[in-house]
């Protein structure tokens, strides 16, 4: 069994962070977004190649993945030769003559859903596809789907208005497909699933299902729900590496070096390499990459620091996220919600 992940997203909606590191390798604590969804794969023994989509940065992807065997998987890359949309970048990773079921999973989303179980109920339904669905406050942001009582998919209504608005189940961007059902996708062409292939299951009235999720499930393509993954993950909303069994406490890398008078409070993480220097104080929420250091004196409540990040004496962040190779000086105030990009400089007495 072959499965898809779709990661040529720009991530534009995490910018600067994303200019030099693609959104399925933005570090969630010390490790890629998309080792999570490759993870969960693994649940499933029959898929045997997972199909890696790529269109921004491919290089920088393969350079953390390789081949997979790191991680127990035999991973394949595909590069888009331009945009194909999400309907025509599945055609383009599934190759030109797919059969049997295809699991696909969106780029960006985490989630802890019982894949075998959703393939199970795929093969029970003899279903030409399955969509796994999850409910929402506000489904305008993402397609709306509705069921039937026995779970065949009635409409699919992709970022609906307001007054289209008639039940709360979203798409979840995972799907189990059926390869001979992608042939109606035009080759080499721009289409979309969404707006596209679910409409054609739905006229043709083929055997299109839900599974529906109420379990933990995010989109982190936003500066609002990157944080909030971090917070999940260390509160254990969400049970994940590397809080998995340690929620709530502050997590620090045997590799990393506190000094006496250091005040280190949970939750937080504090990666191998960096060195906390006497004095400093390291809130709750908070997130230290590796090899950052953060000098006497100076505190940090909810920041998320990438790895190489420099804190001088006295500097007070708060729920920043900054970047690989930031440099924070002496006495710096930074709060609120900003959002610094690779090697940003914040010099000396600076209040932002």
């Amino acid at each position: 069994m072959k499965a898809i992940l779709l990661a040529g997203g720009q991530g534009s909606r995490l910018r600067p962070l994303t200019l030099n590191t693609p959104k399925p390798i933005v570090p969630i604590f010390d490790r890629p977004f998309l080792r999570y969804q490759i993870e969960l794969l693994k649940q499933v023994p029959e898929i045997d190649e997972i199909v890696l989509s790529l269109n921004y940065q491919p290089r920088r992807i393969e350079e953390v993945f390789g081949d997979g065997s790191d991680l127990g998987v035999q991973l394949r890359y595909v590069v888009e030769p331009q945009p194909l949309g999400t309907g025509g970048a599945i055609k383009f990773a599934a190759g030109p003559h797919p059969t049997g079921p295809v699991v696909v999973f969106n780029g960006d989303v985490l989630t802890s859903v019982d894949l075998p179980e959703v393939i199970a109920l795929h093969r029970a339904r003899e279903a030409r596809a399955t969509i796994v669905l999850t409910p929402v406050e506000n489904p305008t942001a993402y397609g709306l789907v509705e069921a039937d009582d026995l779970g065949n998919i009635r409409d699919f209504l992709e970022k609906p208005t307001a007054d289209q608005i008639t039940c709360d189940t979203i798409n979840a961007g995972i799907y189990v497909l059926e390869g001979e059902t992608l042939d109606r996708i035009p080759a080499d062409t721009q289409f979309s699933i969404e707006r596209g292939y679910f409409p054609s299951l739905i006229e043709r009235s083929e055997t299109f299902v839900a599974y529906t999720y109420r379990g933990y499930w995010i989109d982190i393509g936003t500066r609002q729900k990157y944080e909030q993954v971090h917070h999940d993950i260390m509160s254990g909303r969400f049970s994940a590496p590397p809080f998995e069994g340690a929620a709530g406490t502050a997590l620090v890398s045997p590799g990393a070096r506190i000094e006496d008078g250091a005040i280190i409070e949970g939750p937080c993480f504090i990666d191998a390499g960096a060195v906390i220097k006497s004095g400093a104080r390291i809130g709750p929420n908070s997130v230290i990459g590796a090899n950052c250091h953060v000098a006497e004196d100076a505190q940090i409540e909810g920041a998320i620091l990438w790895p190489h990040t420099w804190v001088d004496r006295a500097a007070r962040l708060g729920g920043l996220i900054a970047g690989r190779h930031c440099q924070f000086g002496r006495h710096v105030e930074v709060s609120g919600d900003a959002m610094l990009g690779d090697n940003s400089v914040i010099t000396d007495f600076s209040r932002l």
